[in-house]
This record gives C-alpha cells, structure tokens and sequence, in this order.
C-alpha cells in the first residue's frame, strides 16, 4: 500500500479475522503431528507385551522392564546434569561479557543556567516569572509566649460551673 491511502476499520478487521483462522488452523495441524509422531515413536520403542505365558517368563519380562527403565533414568539423569553444567558455564560467561564490557555512562554536559533563565528560554519571552522565592516570603515577627501557669483552683467549683451550664441548655 501506498502511504498515501489508509485501510479501513472493516478492511483492517477482516484481515484480522483472516490471519487468526489460519493460525487456528495451523495450530491444529501442528497438534495432530504431534500426536503422530508420539505415536509413532511409542510404537517404535516400545512393542506390545506378549502377557501370555507362564510365571517364570513374566518374571523375565519384569526383570527385563525394569532394567530397562533403570538405564533409562541413568541416561535422565545425565544429561540433567551436562545440562545444568552448560547452563551455569553460559551464565558464568554472560557475567564475565558484563564484567569486560563494563557500564559505560554518557557524558553529561554541565549547564550553568539560573532558574530564572530556564523558565524563560522553557517559556518564552511573554511570560516573565520570577524566581525570588525569598522575595515573596512574608515577614513574621516572632514573639515569645509568656503562658501563665493557671492556678489550680478547687475543682468542686468546676464541676458546679458546669452544672449551671447543664441546666440552663436543659430549660431551653
């Protein structure tokens, strides 16, 4: 397409909808040959049991599986072990690229500009803002409180003040 001429939202959505059936259909196909080829190999690697027999050949038959299965986790665990050891071989070379690479930092340009200036070149020449935080400060006068240390009356008296205060908001 041109970079002239857009799609349209319909065009744009029934291609979509196109794309996502054909990956539908590939992810389906892909499951089938999956399926296939675990068949196929289940069937290579493993024959049908032939059951029928007496005890003493079943008993070579188990014998035989189990050494089987046996040298089987033997091989597992092998190669889980190769694999971790590459994985920490990988790891411990990653760290030794990071090492040699080092952190390169950008060069940082020092800029000596006041606020002021930076508001004006941010802002333009029409707005004219001043930085003199100090100039708009309010001077308070600071005065020292002389608290007077209350007496400590009677306090029959306060709880009969309060009393009077009780029945005179109760009559209204």
């Amino acid at each position: 397409m041109s970079e002239g001429k857009k799609m349209t939202s319909s065009r744009r959505h029934h291609l979509k909808s196109l794309m996502l059936q054909i990956a539908a259909r590939l992810l389906e196909q892909e499951a089938k040959d999956c399926a296939a080829a675990k068949e196929a190999y289940m069937s290579e690697k493993c024959s049908d049991l032939d059951l029928s027999g007496d005890q003493a050949a079943l008993m070579e038959l188990c014998k035989k599986i189990h050494r089987t299965i046996e040298k089987i986790d033997e091989e597992r665990y092998n190669i889980e072990v190769k694999v971790m050891k590459t994985s920490k071989e990988i790891d411990e070379l990653k760290m030794k690229v990071v090492e040699l690479a080092g952190m390169k930092k950008p060069a940082l340009k020092k800029v000596r500009m006041s606020a002021d200036a930076m508001l004006k070149a941010l802002l333009g020449s029409k707005h004219m803002v001043n930085m003199d935080l100090r100039a708009n400060l309010k001077q308070v006068k600071k005065e020292t409180k002389e608290e007077a240390v209350e007496t400590v009356g009677d306090w029959r008296k306060n709880i009969e003040d309060k009393v009077d205060r009780k029945k005179m908001f109760e009559s209204s």
